[in-house]
């Protein structure tokens, strides 16, 4: 049987992100937006949220583990360091906790590569904003040649980048690089972050560098504009600027532009996380009447 009602959500965490979320949440018909958490009362997310008619509270975690009843799902957008304790707060709740932290804690998921994953666990990481862009089309390259090194860089405009991603920087790229291996194989890969002070701000830019012998142009473009077409599905700013193929070197260059009504155009790397996040989420309602027979906790 169809869910005839959306499924509970909450927002822990009332930054950049945050607040995205909310937006997206509000525009799905299989979510509902029911509380969004922050540090403490004067977190200015709070009042964002609130002016969305969003319930608010402060306190963190404990805000919701406090309720009569849990929620459906949790979207955790605070740091790497306390998803944790979130997840062993939340876990005996029965909670789908979705991570938009890079963590590395529960299970990676790029919807796009393994979305199907994602629906056997609790407990689901989204990777990273730069590994939302480039898995995609790193994992399609990797089906058909053999790639000897990858190298991603991404830059994002410091004005898009909140208190916490900031404080998990080395996490960010540390997260992006087991990404890349997990879905390619290839064990030499390195992840370069930029935040940019440019005025006006830049877009959300991923550069990716593969040394591939015997790559054929031709098939490589295929490839990338295959990818592309997938993740625009659920993030249309998302675009291919660049792909070029020299010798045993292949260049893929992607640019993600926001659609969200709160977020600049040039926070696509808030954009594409938190879409992806949704789409997680979304999938998971759909699927809740069968859960029951199928699930494999985390």
């Amino acid at each position: 049987m169809p869910r005839s009602e959306p499924l509970k959500a909450a927002v822990l965490g009332a930054g950049l992100i945050g607040i995205d979320l909310v937006t997206k949440i509000q525009r799905s018909p299989a979510l509902s937006c029911a509380l969004v958490v922050g540090r403490t009362d004067e977190t200015r997310g709070l009042r964002h949220a609130a002016a969305l008619g969003c319930a608010t509270a402060a306190g963190g975690v404990d805000a919701l583990v406090a309720g009569r009843e849990p929620f459906d799902v949790v979207f955790d957008a605070t740091n790497a360091m306390a998803h944790a304790e979130h997840w062993a707060r939340l876990r005996p709740l029965g909670t789908l906790l979705v991570d938009l932290t890079p963590s590395r804690v529960g299970h990676m998921v790029v919807p796009t590569v393994n979305g199907a994953d994602a629906l056997l666990h609790r407990n689901v990481n989204l990777v990273s904003c730069g590994g939302q862009a480039s898995v995609p089309v790193l994992h399609a390259l990797a089906r058909h040649y053999r790639p000897e090194y990858i190298e991603v860089v991404t830059t994002a405009a410091s004005v898009s980048v909140g208190r916490a991603t900031r404080l998990n920087l080395d996490e960010y790229i540390a997260t992006t690089e087991d990404a890349a291996r997990t879905f390619t194989g290839v064990a030499d890969v390195k992840a370069i972050v930029n935040l940019s002070p440019a005025r006006p701000p830049t877009p959300f830019r991923v550069a990716m560098s593969l040394v591939v012998p015997g790559a054929d142009a031709d098939t490589v473009a295929a490839q990338v504009d295959a990818a592309a077409a997938e993740v625009r599905r659920h993030t249309p700013g998302y675009r291919v600027t660049a792909c070029t193929v020299t010798d045993e070197r292949i260049f893929v260059a992607v640019e993600v532009t926001a659609a969200g009504d709160r977020i600049p155009r040039y926070a696509g790397n808030l954009d594409i996380i938190n879409a992806a996040a949704v789409l997680i989420a979304e999938r998971y309602a759909a699927r809740q009447p069968l859960v029951g027979a199928t699930e494999e906790l985390s």
